[in-house]
């Protein structure tokens, strides 16, 4: 895969060159670049923003830095384009996990970081899709475009030890992931449960299962409305429902 960045604070992505990503990067599995648009800016000053048409409060980024740094950004890729483009907004969609899995499908994305009070509105006419971390203003789109890379690069194959670990993950499925548990098995009286050491594997399965359900159930309900549950998932659900209100009473 092939990420390209467009940011005025490059530096910020430095944590990006460490760990599993810096890995990826290393192995020729991810091609990763940030782009600094302010150098092509074509104001004496350097300006990258003014002020808004109509008036308001602060500054908007200009559309000419932006579009000629994406011309650079298609002339610098194999591919002869910019791939698909994220813009970082806070009115964008809401960043998931399904977004993640599916950013990982793109061989090229681009992330284009906002700084000040927002951008001019012509520069979306170069964005795929408009996306934020929640419901909160950032000072700019650095963060969130690391969060959503990291969270993205975790599916691309061969870039994690275990093709399997990304999908056990929590939000999988809209569930949240199971308790694990490592050795020893008994550490200071507090046990691992008896059907993760048994060998059954069959057992381990319906206990994961039923306790990520368990916990999905007790911590994220919302996430359960509407997932289609099979027979046996069901039956699972509607043991929890009653152990937990025996707890509760």
């Amino acid at each position: 895969m092939k990420i390209d960045v467009l940011s005025l604070f490059p530096d910020m992505f430095a944590p990006m060159k460490q760990s599993i990503i810096g890995k990826a990067i290393d192995k020729g599995t991810l091609d990763f670049d940030v782009t600094d648009f302010r150098d092509y800016t074509t104001n004496k000053h350097n300006n990258v923003d003014d002020y808004p048409f109509g008036g308001g409060a602060g500054m908007l980024l200009t559309p000419q830095p932006i579009f000629d740094a994406m011309e650079a950004v298609k002339d610098n890729s194999a591919d002869g384009s910019t791939g698909h483009v994220v813009l970082l907004d806070p009115a964008g969609k809401k960043f998931d996990h399904t977004d993640a899995e599916r950013l990982a499908q793109y061989d090229h994305l681009t992330f284009i970081c906002g700084h000040y009070e927002g951008y001019d509105e012509r520069i979306k006419t170069l964005v795929d899709e408009e996306l934020s971390l929640g419901d909160y203003v950032l000072t700019g789109g650095e963060l969130g475009a690391m969060v959503m890379i990291d969270a993205t690069v975790r599916f691309m194959p061969d870039v994690l030890g275990n093709r399997e670990s990304a999908s056990g993950d929590s939000f999988q499925d809209n569930l949240l992931e199971y308790p694990q548990y490592t050795r020893p098995a008994d550490f200071r009286g507090m046990k691992v449960p008896d059907v993760l050491i048994s060998g059954n594997h069959g057992k381990i399965a319906e206990w994961r299962m039923k306790e990520s359900l368990r916990k999905t159930y007790l911590r994220r309900p919302d996430l359960l409305e509407g997932r289609p549950f099979s027979k046996e998932e069901r039956d699972l659900l509607d043991d929890i429902k009653t152990e937990e209100a025996d707890d509760n009473e």
